[in-house]
């Protein structure tokens, strides 16, 4: 009972851990998970700079590329009117981007569903061991209340009432030392009361971050969608406007592709890092949240043989006590009523008060075992180390092909742009009316337009 139930740390983890780190001196960084410690922070923003330098050299690419193109080009004959060669291949080197940016969107939304299953599994268990802490909170405090106002009311009125006899007086003061024991012993088992770190909180700041990460994936998704279009667009009509917003949209997706892809893999390393052996982290980590102590946090984190109870002993005083208060009542209730009819009624008060507390300790029994917050932990790892970072390494391939997808689309237009047929001046004089207030003040219209030697007068 070890690990987690279900929980073993997957394939992508173990090959994630195995990449080596450096720092900002290229020196060898542990793979433990340390994100307090500098030289690990350094090395996962190397791993994130790793894009900024794909970026890089994606734009001097770009840039040498349309150098070369604009000009190391052959000048054309005069005159000639041959469309340049290579019409086809660019035609199919935009479809290729084009696909391969729709394939990039497909990957996408794939992983950012995993993702965000992966944080609403998150986000569930956190929410039902926070639960399972209240309704702990919640008996301890009806049981202590409920004893309380036994020792306070029914108690103390059975007392007066056997006055005369004093060993019955006695015993009925020995169930209400027990009683108060009881609920001395209980209010030690409320242990997550007045403990600062919420499970609730917790899983608000997840979903919190997740609703934005969930809004810039969709606006990076919205913009690559409207490259898409635009180049379509502008293929389709041949316009050079259409083309020259699809370029400046290229590059800042190109950008933010490249950024997120950083983002993206710091993210999913450092991910497997607290994924190969998270125990370590979590039970240090919750401990200084929480100041409470090791064996509490070890018996729910771990949950195995070599960890034992440590409310066991003041469940087991709580029990015996219970069962003693019990005994005395059984036994007041012999002796008491037949000579004091007046006790029957705080003793019936008694032992149904009794019956309810000790539902609810075993209802406590239960909730306190580590089974029930064990399985909330490790069903938050199964959503956080298996779907949330299979659902980052998608992310990571739907930027890289985007990526690519953009760049090939930016080489590609200029070519095609030079294949675009120029505006022909004698579209002006096609005999359409627009072409009319174009005409020179006080020249026939019948007459040849010398203004316009590219225009013919059509006849009649």
């Amino acid at each position: 009972m070890g690990a987690p139930p279900g929980y073993r740390p997957s394939a992508w983890v173990h090959l994630l851990h195995q990449l080596p780190r450096a720092d900002f001196q290229l020196r060898p960084v542990p793979s433990g998970f340390a994100p307090q410690e500098q030289e690990y922070q350094q090395a996962l923003l190397l791993v994130a700079a790793l894009a900024g330098l794909g970026l890089g050299l994606s734009l001097i690419f770009i840039a040498v590329y349309l150098i070369r193109f604009c000009c190391c080009r052959p000048p054309e004959p005069p005159g000639s009117k041959t469309p340049s060669p290579g019409g086809g291949c660019i035609t199919w080197s935009c479809i290729v981007a084009l696909l391969a940016g729709c394939i990039g969107i497909g990957i996408g939304f794939y992983g950012n569903s995993e993702t965000s299953d992966g944080v609403s599994q998150l986000s569930s268990a956190l929410l039902h061991a926070n639960h399972t802490l209240s309704a702990i909170d919640h008996l301890v405090l009806e049981m202590v209340e409920r004893l309380g106002e036994a020792v306070r009311t029914e108690l103390t009125t059975l007392e007066e009432v056997l006055e005369p006899r004093t060993e019955l007086v006695a015993a009925a003061r020995g169930a209400r030392r027990q009683a108060e024991a009881v609920a001395q012993q209980l209010q030690g088992l409320a242990f997550w009361q007045g403990v600062p770190l919420s499970p609730l909180q917790v899983a608000e700041d997840v979903s919190f971050v997740e609703e934005y990460r969930w809004l810039a994936y969709v606006l990076l998704l919205l913009l690559e969608l409207l490259v898409c279009l635009f180049t379509l667009l502008g293929l389709a009509k041949q316009s050079k406007w259409l083309v020259i917003v699809m370029t400046v949209m290229s590059l800042l997706v190109l950008v933010l592709s490249w950024g997120s892809m950083g983002l993206e893999a710091a993210t999913a390393v450092g991910l497997s890092d607290f994924c190969s052996n998270p125990d370590p982290y979590v039970l240090n980590l919750t401990q200084e949240e929480t100041g409470l102590s090791s064996d509490i946090l070890s018996y729910y984190f771990l949950c195995n043989q070599a960890v034992s109870n440590p409310f066991q002993q003041r469940l087991t005083l709580s029990q015996r006590a219970l069962a003693n208060i019990h005994s005395q009542l059984l036994g007041l209730e012999r002796e008491a009523v037949p000579q004091f009819p007046s006790a029957q009624k705080p003793l019936l008060s008694l032992e149904e008060t009794l019956n309810v507390t000790e539902g609810n300790f075993h209802q406590l029994v239960a909730l306190l075992h580590c089974r029930g917050l064990h399985k909330d932990y490790g069903a938050a790892l199964r959503g956080l180390c298996e779907d949330a970072l299979e659902g980052l390494l998608f992310l990571l391939l739907f930027s890289l092909l985007s990526a690519g997808a953009l760049a090939t689309a930016l080489c590609s237009l200029p070519r095609a742009w030079a294949l675009f047929p120029p505006r022909n001046p004698s579209a002006l004089c096609s005999g359409s009316r627009l072409s009319e207030p174009l005409l020179p003040a006080g020249l026939d219209p019948g007459s040849p337009l010398r203004s316009f030697p590219g225009c013919r007068r059509r006849p009649h």
